[in-house]
């Protein structure tokens, strides 16, 4: 357990590090959405860990649900560097550029929405980890309703 605690505090470590310098390197559209896209499906891949909890098809595991929570709250903070000016294109709406305040404002959402999921994961008490859950998905969903190219 202390091992993996060690591992996922330098895994954020270097994530923070490098998200700094990820901004000077986006030195074209490309790179940004590789960027951006990356961590967003290490985000749903977890998110959806947790979510095969709440739904029931997989058991529900303290540490497990607590670990990718922390993982999903900590990598929510990523992405939003990588839509800067200049970074338009892949599966993103040209609003995210032309009302970037309701871009960021749904970011913002999002990533209180995930901490709040993480607290109820380190909790422990699943009717909170699912109402959270909930709550989070939805901030997701709206934001992509939104963002996202279908």
């Amino acid at each position: 357990m202390k091992l993996e605690k060690i591992i996922l505090a330098s895994a954020a470590t270097v994530l923070a590090i490098g998200a700094g310098s990820a901004f000077a390197q986006f030195q074209n559209a490309e790179k940004a959405i590789e960027y951006r896209q990356s961590v967003m499906t290490i985000i749903n891949t977890h998110f959806g860990r947790i979510g095969s909890v709440v739904k029931g098809t997989a058991p529900y595991n303290k540490d497990d649900v607590s670990k990718n929570a922390e993982i999903v709250v900590m990598m929510s903070t990523l992405p939003w560097q990588a839509f800067g000016p200049g970074t338009e294109g892949g599966k993103a709406k040209p609003e995210i550029w032309s009302d970037n305040a309701k871009f960021k404002a749904a970011a913002d959402k999002m990533q209180v929405a995930v901490a709040n999921l993480n607290t109820a994961a380190q909790s422990g008490d699943l009717e909170s980890i699912k109402k959270a859950f909930g709550a989070a998905g939805q901030t997701c969903k709206g934001c992509h309703d939104d963002f996202k190219k279908k």
